[in-house]
């Protein structure tokens, strides 16, 4: 079965402003200014101590930006704190958030950002279309290739209270700027590079095979996640060729600054694509997953990523023999099939050059847990009802046993 988008329908949500390019970061002055004049900019403690932040704090102090810092964002985004941020600020007057670090620092902008403006606890605001009004405009500045978080309408958040991960998806949380510089990814450690890139390579797969759903006006303005189309497809297919030009490159010289540019412009082309698309059955599987491994969530979803794409395969051979011709391994005149298992091995053989893991034993998910996970995984609704394969207890178990016994071989049912 080939996916089928009817309409021919083109759509995405994206911020007000990109501005990309090494160096770029310079300019958080004169684009702050436009949008507030008393900022509150959030950023990790590592963050917080380089040349590169105090440069940037120097930019807002030149445009008469005044900047209160909060330096003390965590990996995961525990909602601890987002709670804390929002006592330390309700009543400080911000009118303007800055988020500066990875998809964590920037989520936890974005959170912070509608919580001081609409009031209450971000719990409230936990599922689709929930917050009440805009927040306060929202620039955010990535310092990882990866998460996409810097155009996406989306927040993820691990509730420390009760152990579980959950989601905010709002228009609401868009931020209103991206500055997207690739300078600020030389210093990113190897293993978080290759956990981010490969988190963006899940995007672009996931992305350009997810459904397309066809949506009605009413489902455009009231859905976040709408379906593959012929836009998305658009930042999909550039962001594969980017990431098969340069994620080796990366990896083997991690100074080499057009490789970083390509594999930065390539997670944002993913998060412009799962701002609208969303993501699919490697995300959902993930998710509970990482209460049974610490492994980072860009090395769980890619060592999903092989078998989740196996599963797939018969409902989008035509996406995948795509993927094949743009990742420069498939020829039209070859057969279909060949031409997509050519992508489908491709995309792992760029994994693999990051590093990545491409099996579950190897993030530590054991079978004793498996039924869990797979019971948890199907509730997430709007990542099921994207992947084209049908998400079923039978089609994730053999996901999980697949996964974890490493096995690659072409299967056309679970």
């Amino acid at each position: 079965m080939t996916l089928d988008n009817r309409l021919g329908l083109g759509f995405v949500r994206q911020p007000k402003f990109v501005l990309f390019g090494p160096g770029q970061r310079r300019q958080l002055g004169l684009m702050a200014k436009g949008l507030g004049r008393r900022a509150l900019v959030i950023t990790d403690e590592r963050m917080a101590t380089t040349a590169e932040f105090k440069g940037m704090l120097e930019s807002l102090s030149r445009e008469d930006v005044a900047a209160s810092v909060y330096d003390k964002a965590l990996p995961d985004l525990p909602r601890s704190n987002i709670v804390e941020v929002v006592s330390l600020f309700r009543d400080k007057d911000v009118d303007l958030v800055i988020g500066v670090g990875g998809g964590s620092c920037m989520d936890l902008a974005k959170t912070a950002s509608i919580v001081l403006a609409n009031g209450g606890d971000v719990r409230d605001y936990y599922g689709e279309f929930r917050v009440p009004g805009p927040g306060l405009p929202i620039i955010a500045v990535p310092t990882t290739g990866g998460t996409g978080a810097e155009v996406t309408s989306i927040a993820v958040i691990f509730d420390d209270e009760t152990n579980m991960k959950m989601a905010i998806t709002d228009a609401h949380l868009e931020p209103t700027a991206a500055i997207i510089d690739p300078e600020l990814t030389l210093t990113c450690p190897r293993g978080l590079t290759a956990a981010t890139a490969a988190d963006a390579i899940s995007h672009l797969v996931e992305g350009f095979t997810a459904r397309p759903k066809n949506p009605t006006p009413e489902e455009l303005a009231t859905k976040i996640y709408v379906g593959k189309n012929r836009i998305t497809d658009i930042f999909c297919i550039k962001g594969l060729e980017l990431m098969n030009r340069s994620v080796g490159r990366v990896v083997a010289d991690p100074s080499d600054l057009e490789a970083r540019s390509d594999v930065m412009f390539a997670a944002y082309c993913a998060g412009m694509v799962i701002n609208t698309t969303g993501t699919a059955a490697a995300h959902a599987i993930q998710s509970p997953i990482a209460a049974f491994s610490h492994a980072p969530h860009g090395f769980g979803v890619g060592a999903l990523l092989p078998y989740v794409m196996r599963l797939n395969l018969p409902y989008c051979t035509s996406e995948f023999a795509e993927i094949g011709r743009v990742l420069g391994v498939a020829a039209p005149d070859q057969p279909e099939l060949r031409q997509a298992r050519a992508g489908i091995a491709r995309i792992e053989e760029l994994l693999a050059a990051l590093g990545a893991p491409l099996d579950l034993k190897a993030i530590e998910v054991r079978p004793e847990n498996f039924q869990t996970i797979a019971e948890s995984s199907l509730k997430a609704s709007r990542l099921v009802l994207n992947n084209p394969a049908p998400m079923t207890m039978e089609s994730v178990m053999a996901v999980l046993r697949r996964g974890y016994d490493d096995d690659r071989s072409w299967w056309t049912a679970p």
